[in-house]
Parts: C-alpha cells; sequence; structure tokens
C-alpha cells in the first residue's frame, strides 16, 4: 500500500472531515474533484482508508457507562484467540477490542445503560466462558479524547 504527497493531504483531510465533498478535499489538496475521488476510491480500495464513520456519543444514545477492560485467557492457543476474537467482534457491546501484549491478552472498550446491564455482560460474555482466566474493569470517569485520526507520514518526494 502506497500513498504520495498528495494522497496523505486527502487523508488528513478527511480524518478531521468525512462529510466534506469532493470539490472541497480537492480544493484543500490541489486537485480537480475527479482527480480526488479516483484518489478516494484507490485509498478505500487498497485498505488505507478502512471505513468512514461517525463518532457517536454513547451518553447521547443511552449508553452513559464507559468502561476499559483488561481480558487475560487461561491459554495462548490459536483456536481460544480466534474464539475469543469472534466473540469480540459479534459483541455489540463491545465497541472496540484490542489483542496485547503485557499483563492482560485483551483490552476491551465496552459501553453500557447501566452498571446492572454490564453485570449481565460480564456473566455472559466472561463468566460462562471458560477460556477466560479473569478480567480487570476500569470505569471511565470522563472521555477526554475521542476519535480515530491516525497522524499520517508525508512520503519523501522521490
Amino acid at each position: 500500500m502506497q500513498y504520495d504527497r498528495t494522497d496523505a493531504r486527502i487523508l488528513e483531510i478527511v480524518q478531521k472531515n468525512n462529510r466534506l465533498t469532493s470539490e472541497i478535499i480537492g480544493e484543500l489538496a490541489g486537485l480537480s474533484a475527479t482527480a480526488c475521488q479516483r484518489r478516494l476510491k484507490r485509498l478505500r480500495s487498497d485498505g488505507i482508508i478502512e471505513a468512514d464513520v461517525s463518532i457517536v456519543s454513547a451518553k447521547a444514545v443511552g449508553r452513559p457507562i464507559q468502561m476499559l477492560v483488561l481480558v487475560s485467557l487461561e491459554r495462548e492457543r490459536a483456536d481460544i484467540i480466534d474464539r475469543f476474537k469472534k466473540a469480540i467482534k459479534s459483541s455489540a457491546e463491545v465497541v472496540n477490542g484490542f489483542y496485547v501484549t503485557g499483563d492482560a491478552d485483551f483490552v476491551l472498550y465496552i459501553t453500557a445503560r447501566t452498571m446492572e446491564d454490564y453485570e449481565q455482560f460480564t456473566r455472559r460474555f466472561f463468566y460462562e466462558n471458560p477460556d477466560i482466566k479473569g478480567f480487570k474493569t476500569m470505569v471511565v470517569m470522563d472521555r477526554v479524547k475521542a476519535g480515530f485520526a491516525i497522524p499520517v507520514e508525508i512520503p519523501d518526494e522521490d
């Protein structure tokens, strides 16, 4: 997956606001709207742009309880890891899931309507899963920053 300086500029622009028109993005990147559309299509098909999403306020949609959960598995075997990854992907409560190194095997970002709902989730998702050794929950007091913007490295000109 390669991109050039113009692609890098487009990526910076759409990470800040992906609702801009191709005309505006092109103008900001020094391109025509058509050239901008072609580049955006290629960036998407190459997997450089993975998704175009909106960041929704958990509180505004009735899920004010937010947690970061550190999960440890009983054993680190490929089948167990794959099974847990599949469970993460199929759970609506798990907003983000990361397979990590360190003291835990996974870090999950989870939202819930109430602590009672979260307790029910833990019974279903963790306690009923024999592959889970343990988990630690950290309740989010305040979301200080929310986003998915990645610093884009600008390639050297050839």
